[in-house]
């Protein structure tokens, strides 16, 4: 196979956070969108960071956490509270490292 054939542009992908504690708190699963695709930096960002430091996990999502119009999540100022922002990005590294 030529790798040229695996090359595409990125779609959006519907994720979403049905752990346990993220359903029991809010009632329901959290859905939210991002590239299926990610530039090899941001990829690497994701790989290789501290997913204990909120200040780190909050600045590579603030990027890839989607609406299903593609626009960001985190923006004026928003965040996500930190229970819900863990539960993202370990959905983030689960899919991007697949």
């Amino acid at each position: 196979m030529n790798l040229k054939d695996l090359a595409a542009k990125p779609t959006l992908i519907k994720l979403t956070i049905d752990d346990e504690d993220i359903v029991k708190q809010y009632g329901e699963p959290l859905d939210f969108w991002t590239w299926d695709r990610q530039p090899m930096d941001v990829f690497l960002k994701v790989a290789t960071s501290d997913n204990t430091n909120f200040t780190e996990i909050a600045t590579i999502l603030k990027d890839l956490v989607l609406d299903a119009d593609a626009n960001p999540v985190m923006t004026d100022g928003m965040v996500l509270p930190s229970k819900v922002l863990v539960a993202t990005f370990t959905k983030m590294v689960s899919v991007l490292g697949k």
